[in-house]
């Protein structure tokens, strides 16, 4: 066991990333549900602001804890061309799982967002913090989502995941900070002492705390 749960992982995250605290072009996106809370204590230790950047997991059809790729905000697709034809996976039954997770993506923008434009990140470092890893296949899609939008740099900070991936992920990510990369690995739960589900509550209460000093200046 590392944390305590997710909001200790952060803490402990926060750390490793204290080079960019301060930094007037830092900016932090969140995975949403679980990286929020890590996400959370990373830009309250960094004095950076705070934003969501939703991705879904493509799940392969009735096995959907496996994943055959993600899309993420922006139109972004990834897909894991060997799984899919090594199942022998259809084209329609791609889109169908494409299609459902796009409908629950929309969702997730309107209700976390709350009417908030998204945080500019052309010209500044981006730093993309989840709960953990396994695949990074989610993780890889917010990456090249994020690389359209012409950001200086990109960071992928998470407390836990397998040193394969982090290693894979660093060939798309100008750098990859990983707390921990514990052998062998077999799912990120496994590292923290409570890993209950995030709730959609939690995750609008937690970034409308982060926005709340902002808000106050403004007025």
């Amino acid at each position: 066991m590392y944390f305590e749960n997710r909001h200790h992982a952060g803490r402990v995250l926060a750390g490793a990333l204290s080079r960019y605290r301060g930094r007037p072009d830092a900016v932090v996106l969140a995975l949403p549900r679980g990286g929020v809370p890590v996400a959370f204590e990373v830009a309250e230790a960094l004095d950076a602001p705070l934003d969501i950047f939703v991705v879904r997991k493509l799940g392969f059809p009735g096995h959907e804890e496996v994943a055959i790729g993600a899309i993420a905000s922006g139109g972004i697709r990834i897909l894991d061309d060997r799984l899919i034809a090594r199942y022998r996976i259809s084209p329609d039954a791609v889109a169908r799982v494409s299609a459902r997770e796009e409908a629950e993506l929309e969702r997730r923008e309107r209700l976390y967002r709350g009417g908030r434009s998204p945080a500019p990140v052309e010209g500044k470092t981006v730093i993309l913090v989840d709960d953990g890893l396994a695949t990074g296949s989610s993780m890889r899609a917010a990456v090249a989502a994020i690389r359209s939008r012409h950001p200086a740099r990109i960071v992928v900070a998470v407390p836990v995941g397998p040193r394969e991936t982090v290693q894979e992920l660093s060939r798309h990510a100008d750098e990859v900070v990983c707390a921990a990369m514990p052998e062998p690995f077999d799912a990120v739960g496994r590292f923290y002492a409570d890993f209950e589900q995030t709730t959609d509550a939690e995750v609008g209460e937690l970034l409308s705390r982060a926005h709340a000093p902002a808000a106050a200046g403004i007025s």
